[in-house]
């Protein structure tokens, strides 16, 4: 009997430092730490979903319970690093935060703690969304926390540091692990579709990166789902089908005639969309994009750019972000999707020929002073 099926997230989980992808300098201090002997006792991983915060957790833990170890560059088919990988390792304790937030299960923990390792060099507790533990827990944690028994090392993993108690805080080292950058997620993912022997274009890769957010754990489960939908062969318009995205070439149309102020164009592009079921939310992000590059373009230019296909300042780039903004709330809770996404567009194509009032005053001014000096009666003064 074959063995079970195991997705491509869980599958290409990362084993070793050298396989997290997009953040570098986690890795790095991390390394440093264990080589130099610098190893704190409490670890916060913060960061959006799917960026590497518990697969990171376990890496750290594996490096610091392998055999011969504390080491950085450990041998992942170690058997002491397969039982962590496995979740048999008796000395590394997985707690979810959400479902153990009582100060019962702090209380436990913090009793358990005491007892010295029975694999491992040290105890790692890895408490997963740490940010869901009850006030009562997290004073309950306190001083274990600043005084743990040498053989203890906590690490927490949350997506929302601004509901950690700051006295936790201020006792760990943090980290912020940063969304991953669309080029890593699809040169990641050229490498598993090779593995997996999976024929897959380079748009369709940037479009599944661009779905995911900067999550890798998103973007694989992505790709895991197309290949389900298509077999080995994935192309560009079927993850543009089955998750209602627009192709690159039309949201740049769409924005050159956002800038070009060619409404009939505009309506066009959004009745086509519409009309194949395309997610206008998730258009309307992709757009708010494309101009921010724009605008990114003229500021680096002094001033202006026509990225867009039509030559736009600053000011009226800016404008246009800021109406496209506006128009987000109306889009995705509006009862009417498609009115309220052309009438944003519209906004701010309006907005984008606005004039800032400060900046008229100042242009009239300029031309006052360019024209040449009359008396009272209205004629030109001699010189």
């Amino acid at each position: 009997m074959s063995s079970a099926y195991q997705v491509i997230a869980r599958k290409w989980r990362p084993q070793t430092f050298d396989d997290v992808v997009g953040q570098d300098h986690v890795v790095r201090t991390l390394k440093n730490a264990i080589t130099r002997g610098r190893i704190a006792h409490a670890y916060l991983f913060v960061g959006p979903r799917g960026t590497g915060k518990t697969s990171m957790a376990r890496i750290f833990a594996k490096a610091l319970n392998c055999t011969g170890g504390p080491k950085a560059d450990f041998d992942p088919d170690d058997p002491a690093c397969q039982a962590i990988a496995d979740g048999t390792f008796l000395d590394v304790i997985e707690i979810d935060g959400a479902s153990n937030n009582g100060v019962e299960q702090v209380r436990e923990l913090r009793d358990t703690a005491r007892y010295a390792p029975a694999q491992g060099r040290f105890k790692v507790y890895i408490i997963d969304e740490v940010h869901m533990l009850s006030t009562a827990a997290f004073n309950a944690l306190l001083k274990t926390l600043e005084e743990p028994p040498p053989h203890v090392k906590f690490v927490f993993a949350t997506t929302d540091p601004q509901k950690v108690l700051a006295t936790i805080v201020s006792r760990c080292q943090r980290f912020d692990l940063k969304p991953i950058q669309p080029e890593l997620i699809v040169e990641r993912l050229k490498k598993i579709a090779g593995a997996e022997k999976i024929k897959v274009t380079g748009e369709a890769l940037a479009c599944i990166a661009r779905l995911a957010d900067g999550g890798m754990r998103d973007a694989q489960s992505i790709f895991d789902q197309m290949i389900s939908f298509c077999g080995s062969e994935i192309a560009e318009a079927d993850v543009l089908d089955v998750y209602g995205l627009v192709s690159a070439q039309k949201i740049a149309a769409l924005a050159g005639a956002l800038a070009a102020g060619d409404h009939k164009k505009i309506v066009e592009i959004v009745d086509e969309c519409d009309a194949n079921g395309r997610d206008l939310v998730r258009l309307l992000a992709d757009l708010q994009a494309t101009v921010r590059l724009a605008l990114l373009e003229a500021i680096a230019k002094g001033g202006s750019s026509d990225r867009l296909g039509t030559v736009l300042t600053t000011e009226q780039l800016t404008r246009m972000l800021d109406a496209l903004r506006e128009g987000e709330s109306s889009v995705k809770l509006g009862l009417a999707e498609k009115i309220n996404f052309e009438v944003a567009l519209l906004k701010a194509v309006e907005a984008s020929r606005a004039r800032a009032i400060d900046t008229l005053i100042k242009e009239l001014s300029a031309l006052a002073d360019e024209m040449p000096a009359t008396d009272e009666a209205g004629e030109k003064k001699k010189t």
